[in-house]
């Protein structure tokens, strides 16, 4: 599955995307954010419990309890606004 970082994510994380493999147990976003910041330090702060950030699988926002069967694509970025 490809993760990609958005904003000051990507530079607390230092890459823009990367290719990675969970373990079997990683069935949500939820999972998948709390087994990310095992990976760095920069992981663990850009994803830190309590930070605003949002996440979209394959090109959809989607909640931390979405499942990630299939998915191939999961996205982190920080709160934004329009106008």
């Amino acid at each position: 599955m490809k993760v990609r970082y958005f904003a000051w994510m990507k530079r607390t994380v230092g890459v823009a995307e990367e290719q990675v493999e969970p373990p079997a147990d990683v069935r949500t976003v939820a999972d998948l954010v709390a087994w990310l910041r095992t990976r760095s330090g920069g992981h663990a702060e850009a994803l830190a419990e309590g930070a605003a950030f949002g996440a979209a699988v394959d090109h959809r926002t989607a909640p931390f309890d979405t499942p990630l069967t299939g998915a191939e694509e999961v996205a982190f970025f920080p709160p934004f606004t329009g106008g």
